[in-house]
């Protein structure tokens, strides 16, 4: 009796990694979507900036400072980025800045965005002629 008892409770337990499994799942899949989606929000970041910085030294090295400012702006961003931007750019006392607006994206680049912007801000000394 004994012996069979044993076995019994054995097998009691077969399958519980799979049910364990099954329900971990859920949870496994809402962490890598929020470390996705942390993933492109630091990206964009890094696009706003990178942009600002690309655009505030167009400007400062043409003859037309705010045309080819918002031009070099918007050539450093990536097309999925490119159609919610908006680049600014200014002289004052010998600089010039560019500020660069982006729309962070939900999930996947392109489609819709969050509500709120990441900003960048660069500046740069305009170059002097011979």
């Amino acid at each position: 009796m004994s012996g069979r008892a044993g076995l019994f409770r054995r097998g009691a337990d077969r399958g519980q990694v799979t049910i364990e499994f099954l329900g971990m799942t859920p949870l496994i899949l809402v962490t890598l979507v929020l470390l996705w989606q942390c993933a492109l929000l630091g990206y964009t970041f890094t696009l706003a900036a990178n942009a600002a910085d690309e655009a505030a030294r167009a400007g400062t090295a043409a003859e037309d400072r705010q045309g080819a400012c918002q031009e070099a702006g918007l050539k450093h961003l990536p097309g999925a980025w490119e159609g919610g931007a908006e680049v600014t750019c200014g002289e004052s006392g010998g600089l010039v800045t560019a500020d660069v607006h982006l729309d962070v994206p939900i999930l996947f680049p392109g489609t819709i965005a969050f509500p709120f912007e990441v900003d960048g801000h660069a500046g740069a000394v305009v170059e002097e002629g011979d």
